[in-house]
């Protein structure tokens, strides 16, 4: 951001700031509704979609209409069972981990592992879950009274680098190589917040920007809604729709929540 005025950035962090403190009695529970969105939808397809899904994991893999009935059963009670715990807050480290399994079982059972768009979207949606993860670790204390805690967790702090920087794959299925003037600022503008995020440099500001750019593409793109249910195209883009929705509350997250100690910003506040 070299090439922005110092003060301008100075007054948007504090624009950021004021965004965050009057929203913050909302921002919690927005983040994670968001985050756990693309599961709900997909728990709800798998109930309602119940003989078409099993139907179709026979078909694909052969495997006979039991183990197909089985995944789809694993895929609904999975998956709302989980996001349910998190919009509680009970058992989130168990609810986290039966989310990771789906996105792993999913990721093999419907080929994705092949599909470099969709892997990355996979990888982008494991990176919100993480941040989750880290948002429901406490601090570290001292085992040993009289000895003092460095009141960091880097357990925590690892997790949510690991987290930024997998939230940061989504960005690079959105890059396309077309010489108008739109897509041009829309790769540009991407690709800066996205290494900024990456980073943890101006870490809350950039991701604020990233979910009010991706929130717009996200509404422009996959507009599901005008696509009459008989064509297929409905289905993909609710798909990606409800992705990239969990995505935004992972940048939601790191909005609340900050980069974490392993972060620019952190070590900004030791020079």
């Amino acid at each position: 951001m070299a090439f922005i005025p110092k003060n301008y950035i100075d007054k948007a962090e504090d624009i950021s700031e004021l965004v965050v403190k009057n929203c913050n009695a909302y921002l919690p529970t927005a983040s994670r509704l968001c985050l756990i969105s693309t599961f709900i939808e997909d728990g709800l397809r798998m109930y309602f979609q119940w003989s078409e899904q099993s139907r179709y994991m026979d078909m694909s893999w052969n495997c006979g209409m039991f183990l197909a009935t089985v995944f789809v059963l694993i895929n609904l009670v999975g998956q709302l069972g989980g996001c349910i715990l998190i919009l509680l807050q009970k058992h989130v480290r168990i609810a986290c981990g039966v989310l990771f399994f789906i996105v792993v079982l999913q990721t093999v059972a419907y080929s994705i592992l092949w599909d470099f768009h969709f892997l990355l979207r996979n990888f982008a949606l494991i990176g919100a879950l993480l941040l989750v993860l880290a948002d429901s670790e406490v601090e570290s204390k001292s085992l040993l009274a009289g000895i003092p805690s460095l009141g960091e967790n880097k357990q925590k702090n690892y997790m949510q680098l690991t987290g930024r920087c997998l939230i940061a794959f989504m960005f690079i299925t959105l890059l396309k190589y077309e010489l108008s003037f739109f897509q041009l600022v829309q790769d540009i503008l991407g690709t800066i917040m996205m290494v900024l995020v990456f980073i943890g440099y101006k870490t809350k500001l950039s991701a604020l920007v990233l979910v009010l750019f991706l929130t717009s593409l996200n509404f422009y793109y996959n507009a599901w809604w005008t696509i009459p249910e008989t064509k297929p195209l409905r289905d993909f883009l609710k798909y990606d729709f409800f992705q990239t929705l969990s995505v935004i509350g992972g940048l939601l997250m790191i909005v609340l929540r900050g980069p974490g100690g392993v972060s620019m910003d952190e070590h900004k506040k030791n020079w």
